[in-house]
């Protein structure tokens, strides 16, 4: 996949109508909302994710962060939730890509590689041609308490450049990018896409000002 020039910019943890709002009027292209999770921030209920996904208008993505392994599991989530795109933050256990395709059409999947090491090469070169899209992240799922997302990490972007220029899909970028460090992150992983969280809030809450400051200094 060749190197994005200016990423989109999806903004996570989303916890209101407002917050979705804003966001879009900064530029975002995408929302995450996150549903129940081991471990991290920005959880927020079911019915607040559908109420957000429904106010928001095409073609910015709705992404339902979800934990979950099972297809099944998967599928029924994403029902209740109504977004047009599902960001599965663990592996895959039970049923397949497939199953989510047949049930789901016209929702997009994102699968989520936690890079820990050369290994996770391998690991997206395996489900790339099953998704629409990877996020790579620096969560550790092998923890007691697993860690998909929300760390503020940030983890070897070598390897994630590795993985970009090997795969025929977009690739997002998450874990520890601050406006400090984005350009670099740029220069050196050149994602479809950045994934933001903590850099753009204070005290939990979005921070309009930070986030107008994150988008200067990516257009700069």
């Amino acid at each position: 996949m060749e190197a994005s020039s200016i990423p989109r910019i999806k903004i996570c943890c989303i916890s209101s109508v407002e917050e979705a709002h804003a966001a879009i009027r900064a530029g975002a292209s995408a929302l995450g909302l996150v549903s129940s999770m081991p471990s991290g921030p920005g959880v927020i209920s079911e019915p607040l994710i559908a109420e957000i996904a429904a106010t928001v208008p095409p073609p910015i993505g709705t992404f339902l962060l979800t934990c979950s392994q099972d297809a099944r599991d998967i599928i029924a989530q994403q029902r209740r939730c109504r977004t047009n795109t599902v960001q599965i933050c663990d592996r895959l256990t039970a049923g397949s890509y497939a199953d989510l395709r047949g049930a789901m059409p016209g929702v997009s999947l994102v699968q989520v590689i936690h890079v820990t090491g050369e290994e996770s090469l391998e690991e997206a070169l395996s489900v790339a041609s099953h998704v629409d899209a990877l996020l790579l992240d620096s969560g550790n799922q092998s923890l007691a308490v697993k860690e998909l997302g929300g760390t503020g990490r940030v983890h070897d972007w070598a390897i994630s450049r590795h993985i970009r220029e090997q795969v025929r899909v977009p690739v997002f970028l998450a874990g520890g990018l601050r406006p400090e460090n984005v350009g670099e992150a740029i220069r050196q992983v050149g994602p479809f896409g950045l994934d933001l969280c903590s850099s753009v809030r204070t005290d939990g809450r979005l921070d309009t000002e930070k986030l107008a400051r994150f988008f200067t200094q990516l257009r700069s």
